[in-house]
C-alpha cells in the first residue's frame, strides 16, 4: 500500500510540472489601419453626419439578450477586413455555434479573423471552440494558458500547481471589434446563458455598441494582448488528433461528465450549466437560427466624449521561460492602459472620489476591500447618495462568493450606502459550486436569472460599462477593460433600466430597529419581507456559514 501511494504521489508530481511549450512563434499583427475604408467606415461616418454631431464617437446600449445577439451577428455579417474578438469564455453551445459559424463564413470571403481566449474554459466540450484555429484566415490565441490536456479542468489545474499564483488570475476582458470602426464590450462572454436561451439560468447583463475613433482604442489594447508574450497560439497548445479524441469523447457523453467535474473557476466568472434533454438542446438550436442581425442603419447612436480604461496584459506575469522572448510592457501608457500599479478599478475609485451627488453601481460580484470602503464612506460625508445592486445568495451563481459580500454588508449600511440584492428563484447547497441550476433546472421553460452587468453612473452624466466586478478579484488579479462615456443621454438610459430592476426585481436590504438585517421585498411583488437571505435553503446558508471564515476577500 505505502508503495501505492509514493507511485501517486510521484505521479501527480510529475503531472504538475508538466510545463507550458517553449520557443513558440508569436508573428505580430495589429488592427486595420484608419487610413483603410470598409462599408462600415461609411456607415458611422453617415450616422454621425445625420447626427450632426460635434463629439466623433457614438455608442448605443444594448439591453437585453436579443440586442446583445444582434448586433455581434450584424458586425459579423458586414465586417470587410477584420474581426477582432476577446474573450474570457466562449461555449460550445447553439448560440455560440451559429455565431462562429458566421465568422467562419466571413474568414471565407477573405476577412481576418483574430480570437483571442483566456485559456481556462478551454476543457471538455468548451475545447471543441479550438478548432477555429486550423481554418484558413482564422488565428486564434490563448492567453495565460494551463499547461496539459483538456478532457478534465481538474487535471489541467494539478499540472499547473506548480504555478498556482499565476493561474489563478485571468483575462477577463471582453471585445468584439469590426473593421477596427465598431466594437461592444461589456460583460457578456459568448454563449446560451448570455443570450436568453440557457434552459437552467441567464444572465442579466448590459453591453454598449460603439462607434468611430474610440474603436481604436479598443482595438490597440486587443492588439497589446494578442502580440504578449502570455498569448500562445493555438496550435502550439492543441493539435488536430487532441480535438479530433475530445470530439469522439463529446459524442460519447465523456466530455461532458468531465466538464461536470470541474472546479469552480478562479476569478468568480459564472460557468453556465450545460443540463437539459435533447428536446430542450433542440428549441434552444431553433432559438438561435431564429435572431436575426441588427439592422445597424436604424440603430440610435448617442454621441458623445469618451475614454477607454484598461489593464495592460502584464497584469498577470508570464510563465517564466516559456515564452518566445522578451517582450517589455511600454512604461507609458499610450491608449488607455492604465500607469504601471494602477488597474480599471483603481480609476473607478478616482471616478468615485470626484461624485458630488449620486452613484449607482451594479457589480455582480461584490467584495470591496479597505480603499473601496473608504471611498464610499468619504463620498456618503459629501453628502453623495450611493446605491448598488448586486447577486443575491439565490441570484448568485457562485455563492460561495456571496461570502465575501455578505462580511462586509453591516459595514456598508452603517456608512450610508444602499444595498439591493437580485430577486431569483430557490437556491441550495447544490448551487453553492458554481452550478446554474435552480430549482427549475432541467424543467421546460424554467431558468433563474443571474445579475452579471458591470455598470456605474456618476452624477447623471457620466456611465461606465465594462467587465469588471467591484471585488479584489477585478483590482488586483484579472485583465478587465471598461468604457467611460460622458452623456447625460445614455446616463439617464442606464440609470432607467437599473431603477426599474431597483423598484421591481430587487431586495432591498436594511437594518431593522434593533440592528438586524431585513429585505424587503419589492413594492408590488406580493413577497413578504424576509429575515434571512430570500430564497435560499438552510443547508446552503449553513454551509456558507461553515465556508465563510475560511475564504479570503480576494479569493471570491
Amino acid at each position: 500500500m505505502p508503495r501505492m501511494f509514493a507511485a501517486l504521489a510521484c505521479a501527480l508530481f510529475m503531472t504538475a510540472c508538466a510545463g507550458l511549450p517553449q520557443d513558440v512563434p508569436r508573428p505580430e499583427s495589429h488592427a486595420l489601419a484608419a487610413t483603410q475604408r470598409t462599408a462600415l467606415h461609411t456607415l458611422v461616418d453617415q450616422r454621425r453626419q445625420q447626427a450632426g454631431a460635434q463629439a466623433a464617437s457614438g455608442f448605443a446600449l444594448l439591453d437585453g439578450p436579443q440586442a446583445a445577439y444582434g448586433s455581434r451577428l450584424a458586425l459579423v455579417e458586414a465586417a470587410q477586413k477584420t474581426l477582432d474578438l476577446q474573450y474570457y469564455a466562449v461555449h460550445a453551445d447553439a448560440s455560440s455555434a451559429r455565431l462562429l459559424r458566421a465568422v467562419r463564413d466571413a474568414a471565407g470571403r477573405g476577412v481576418r479573423v483574430r480570437i483571442l481566449l483566456d485559456d481556462f474554459h478551454s476543457v471538455g466540450r468548451n475545447a471543441l471552440v479550438l478548432q477555429l484555429a486550423y481554418v484558413p484566415n482564422i488565428e486564434m490565441r490563448l492567453f495565460n494558458p494551463l499547461a496539459g490536456g483538456r478532457q478534465s479542468t481538474v487535471r489541467r489545474v494539478l499540472n499547473s500547481l506548480g504555478d498556482a499564483k499565476r493561474i489563478q488570475q485571468r483575462m477577463h476582458n471582453k471585445l468584439f471589434i469590426a473593421d477596427n470602426i465598431l466594437g461592444i464590450t461589456g460583460g457578456r462572454n459568448l454563449g446560451d446563458a448570455y443570450f436568453g436561451l440557457g434552459d437552467a439560468g441567464n444572465f442579466v447583463d448590459l453591453d454598449v455598441l460603439a462607434a468611430g475613433p474610440v474603436v481604436r482604442e479598443m482595438s490597440k489594447s486587443f492588439d497589446s494582448y494578442w502580440n504578449n508574450e502570455r498569448a500562445y497560439p493555438a496550435p502550439a497548445l492543441v493539435t488536430p488528433e487532441e480535438l479530433a479524441a475530445l470530439r469522439r469523447s463529446e459524442r460519447e457523453g465523456a466530455g461532458a461528465a468531465h466538464a461536470e467535474g470541474a472546479p469552480r473557476p478562479p476569478d468568480g466568472e459564472p460557468r453556465p450549466a450545460s443540463g437539459g434533454d435533447a428536446r430542450q438542446r433542440a428549441q434552444r438550436v431553433a432559438l438561435a437560427w431564429d435572431q436575426k442581425a441588427m439592422d445597424l442603419q436604424t440603430l440610435p447612436f448617442v454621441w458623445a466624449p469618451s475614454a477607454l480604461l484598461a489593464d495592460a496584459p502584464g497584469k498577470i506575469p508570464a510563465d517564466a521561460g516559456a515564452a518566445a522572448g522578451p517582450t517589455p510592457e511600454r512604461p507609458t501608457p499610450a491608449h488607455g492602459e492604465l500607469p504601471e500599479g494602477e488597474t480599471v478599478v483603481d480609476g473607478l475609485l478616482h471616478l468615485i472620489a470626484q461624485a458630488r451627488r449620486d452613484l449607482l453601481i451594479i457589480s455582480p460580484y461584490f467584495v470591496p476591500g479597505d480603499d473601496m470602503k473608504k471611498a464610499f464612506a468619504d463620498a456618503r460625508q459629501r453628502g453623495v447618495r450611493i446605491r448598488v445592486l448586486t447577486n443575491s445568495l439565490a441570484s448568485n451563481d457562485a455563492p460561495i462568493a456571496h461570502v465575501g459580500y455578505a462580511r462586509h454588508r453591516m459595514d456598508l449600511l452603517d456608512a450610508g450606502v444602499e444595498l439591493y440584492e437580485m430577486r431569483s428563484e430557490q437556491a441550495s447547497v447544490g448551487s453553492a459550486l458554481g452550478s446554474a441550476g435552480g430549482s427549475g433546472a432541467g424543467a421546460a421553460g424554467a431558468s433563474r436569472a443571474m445579475l452579471h452587468s458591470k455598470v456605474l453612473v456618476r452624477d447623471d452624466r457620466l456611465l461606465v460599462v465594462g467587465s469588471m466586478n467591484l471585488d479584489l478579484r477585478s483590482q488586483l488579479q484579472n485583465t478587465e477593460i471598461a468604457l467611460l462615456i460622458r452623456s447625460r443621454e445614455l446616463s439617464r438610459q442606464a440609470t432607467e433600466l437599473i431603477e426599474r430592476s431597483l423598484r421591481e426585481g430587487a431586495w432591498r436590504v436594511e437594518r431593522d430597529k434593533n440592528g438586524r438585517l431585513v429585505w424587503r421585498a419589492p413594492a408590488g411583488s406580493g413577497l413578504q419581507d424576509a429575515r434571512r437571505e430570500p430564497d435560499s435553503s438552510l443547508g446552503l446558508r449553513l454551509l456558507l456559514r461553515v465556508i465563510g471564515p475560511l475564504a479570503p476577500d480576494e479569493m471570491l
